[in-house]
């Protein structure tokens, strides 16, 4: 089922959203376009057992390895979910909370994933999934009757948020356990479990506060 759009009605231009898409296009541009893919990711892409050898010098790619992406169809994947759902939760949370929200979720992925892997992969992690995860977590405990107009096989279905957002999470149960290579499915889980915990907690530092 790929999301065209959400039915769910956002009062202000979402900022950071587009300044996330572009940064992460930067991103793969400067990876792709201007320098040596392999050495970029193997020097910004978030490493468990190096990170877990030296916390202090790699803490900066659980941040790096969030604007990095290893193909086209990896990148625009992940724009477009975050495009899709970002959106709402910028307006809930406002901009400066969302940026925090966002980044923190992505980090929460990607430990959990190191942790999944006992902190032993050498394998270079990279991609905004897991923070975006974090933002499909808090998007069905803030808006779970929303309606995702979807494609099932060419025909567009609206689906609300609550049973599109746990079938998607229920595929990356069921890819975890097919053992499908490539994917750190555990990042994806653990951002949005990341973004269900902590939205809630977001959103009330936020009342009486006023947004910015």
């Amino acid at each position: 089922m790929f999301p065209l759009h959400d039915i769910n009605r956002a009062h202000r231009r979402p900022y950071v959203v587009y300044l996330l898409v572009v940064l992460n296009l930067a991103g793969f541009v400067y990876t792709f376009g201007l320098t040596d893919p392999a050495a970029v990711i193997g020097a910004y892409g978030f490493v468990p057992a190096r990170f877990v050898a030296d916390p202090f010098g790699e803490w900066v790619t659980l941040f790096s390895s969030m604007f990095l992406h290893g193909s086209l169809l990896h990148i625009l994947g992940n724009m477009w979910f975050l495009w899709v759902f970002g959106d709402n939760i910028e307006d809930r949370l406002g901009h400066g909370r969302f940026l925090l929200f966002y980044l923190l979720g992505g980090v929460a992925a990607a430990l959990i994933q190191g942790l999944v892997s006992g902190f032993s992969s050498d394998i270079p992690m990279i991609g905004a999934s897991g923070a975006i995860s974090a933002l499909l977590g808090a998007y069905i405990v803030l808006y779970p009757r929303a309606l995702i107009l979807s494609l099932v096989g060419w025909i567009p279905v609206p689906i609300p948020a609550v049973i599109y957002l746990g079938y998607w999470l229920l595929i990356q149960f069921v890819g975890d356990f097919m053992g499908e290579e490539g994917i750190a499915f555990w990042a994806h889980i653990g951002g949005f479990v990341a973004g269900v915990v902590l939205i809630r907690w977001f959103e009330g530092r936020q009342s009486g506060r006023r947004r910015y």
